[in-house]
């Protein structure tokens, strides 16, 4: 999504409509990380592994967004 919203273009938009399926939420997407992601080349997030789960013990993790 982050990288879609760099691109910018009308294309783009519409593909990121394809998952999102609310318009307002794709606007504000658009508007906004151009400002904060527009230098970066990845690296967008990141990603903190945490204790297993108890009961099935399934890894657990917090993903964050730097």
């Amino acid at each position: 999504m982050i990288t879609l919203a760099k691109d910018g273009s009308l294309p783009a938009r519409r593909q990121a409509m394809g998952y999102l399926y609310d318009k307002q939420l794709v606007h504000v997407l658009f508007e906004q990380v151009s400002e904060r992601y527009g230098d970066r080349q990845g690296g967008y997030t990141r990603i903190l592994r945490t204790v297993n789960r108890r009961g099935d013990n399934a890894e657990m993790a917090i993903i964050e967004l730097t």
